[in-house]
């Protein structure tokens, strides 16, 4: 049987972790661990929706001592829960909020100064093969997927995003704006300190100036894990930012004038982190230093007909993917859009990526998103009409268009282009398609543009 330690690489002395109390050291984050196994109840299956990033990572550290599986929903909406609690059953929620989990069976995460602590002074060790985590897809395009890993491809996976951010023998503070249950968060604010020799912050700051005191919080070196949106927001700012050593994005595209715009107001390069919850993370890149991504070790791309598949290395079997790659040589290549957002207008082809990048590019946009409604090729002969959802409240529509036929062909322009006060993201900056219908149809499909 082939065993990986839970924590790799570190003494029982070393810091794993920083709360608003101060460091906490591998040997006590053990102690918390063991301690919370102890009083979970029976069942295999345990929703880990604890927003304390410390307390996911003790409860999910407290799973893998007690051969529990940990459940990792993007969404905590109540029909999500429950459902995964029927596919699941046995399954109990484990909560260190006010979150509703109607209908699922609820367990207050314990308070870690009650419990009593014993030293830990071996490292527990894991079978390999064995299933610790299901994380499921947004549901941007459907509903939820679920989505197994095993514990020896989660190691390999928090060491291969070391390697490839060479982060050295100086690994970084993590301070992460997303959520430790969605991949993205999951993968850099917690295996990468379980396996890649970083520490992480325990909160999950959201607002500009949550993120400038997280920064403050821990010492240096230190790495902002984070979208594009959010660093909009804090481009938008007029906070002084805490010196940065470097910045990690994902979720989404990030432009290279809005990387650049960062690097240079936070003094730190910015990269980005390329995969999907099907296939864990699979390249980075330096953003400023033009298209190319550049995989991860271990990991393999091949193609076959239209599709490219993602295997070895950290990745769970081999993966369909759904982008557009183009293989170059040495582990490089470029992405050119998802499958599922190209658009073709009367022969010419787009993806929405790319017109929601030159939308947001435009001075005075604060957020937007192009939007193809269902019904767009409802009748036989008729033109794709694009929507485009737009949050600026210095311009107008004629000053809007007018740039945006600068930047986009006059095919792609939005029929209609909607003004509206703010665009729901979820936790991790994303626009769920969801969302888009709704809107779609209160301010377009009632004539309301």
């Amino acid at each position: 049987m082939t065993t990986c330690p839970l924590i790799s690489g570190r003494a029982m002395d070393d810091v794993i972790a920083w709360r608003p109390s101060g460091p906490v050291r591998v040997r006590a984050f053990l102690s918390h661990a063991q301690a919370v196994a102890a009083v979970l109840p029976e069942g295999t299956g345990v929703l880990n929706l604890c927003e304390d990033r410390y307390h996911f990572a003790v409860l999910f550290a407290a799973c893998l001592l007690t051969g529990k599986t940990s459940l990792q929903p993007a969404s905590h909406a109540v029909e999500t829960l429950q459902r995964l609690a029927h596919d699941h059953p046995g399954t109990f929620a484990v909560v260190d909020s006010a979150l509703d989990v109607a209908g699922v069976t609820r367990i207050d995460f314990p308070d870690l100064n009650t419990l009593p602590l014993s030293d830990v002074t071996v490292m527990p060790e894991i079978e390999a093969d064995r299933v610790v985590a299901i994380l499921f897809t947004s549901g941007s395009t459907g509903v939820p997927q679920p989505h197994a890993k095993t514990w020896g491809r989660l190691v390999q996976n928090g060491q291969a995003e070391a390697a490839g951010l060479r982060l050295g023998d100086h690994p970084p503070v993590l301070v992460a704006t997303v959520p430790a249950q969605h991949s993205y968060g999951f993968e850099s604010s917690f295996l990468l300190a379980l396996h890649g020799g970083c520490s992480f912050w325990s909160g999950k700051p959201f607002y500009p100036q949550d993120v400038a005191d997280a920064l403050h919080a821990v010492p240096r070196p230190r790495m902002l894990v984070t979208t594009p949106y959010h660093l909009s927001a804090l481009l938008a700012s007029d906070l002084v930012w805490p010196a940065l050593d470097i910045c990690l994005s994902a979720t989404a595209p990030l432009g290279a004038d809005l990387a650049v715009r960062v690097e240079q107001r936070g003094g730190a390069p910015v990269h980005e982190i390329y995969g999907s919850t099907e296939s864990g993370q699979l390249a980075c890149r330096r953003t400023s230093d033009g298209p190319p991504w550049h995989l991860l070790p271990g990991v393999v791309l091949e193609q076959e007909n239209d599709t490219t598949y993602a295997r070895d290395g950290h990745v769970e079997g081999r993966v369909p993917l759904s982008d557009i790659i183009e293989l170059q040589h040495a582990g490089a290549f470029l992405l050119h859009g998802r499958h599922a957002d190209l658009v073709n207008i009367a022969g010419k082809r787009s993806s929405l990526a790319y017109l929601n990048h030159q939308l947001c590019a435009i001075d005075g946009v604060l957020d937007g998103a192009f939007f193809l409604p269902d019904n767009s090729h409802d009748e036989v002969g008729a033109i794709t009409r694009l929507t485009a959802f737009v949050v600026a409240p210095g311009l107008s529509a004629e000053t809007l268009q007018r740039a945006l036929r600068e930047r986009i062909d006059s095919l792609f322009l939005p029929r209609p282009l909607v003004f509206v006060d703010a665009l729901a993201r979820n936790s991790t900056g994303k626009l769920l398609r969801t969302t888009l219908q709704a809107l779609y149809r209160e301010r377009v499909g009632h004539g309301q543009a």
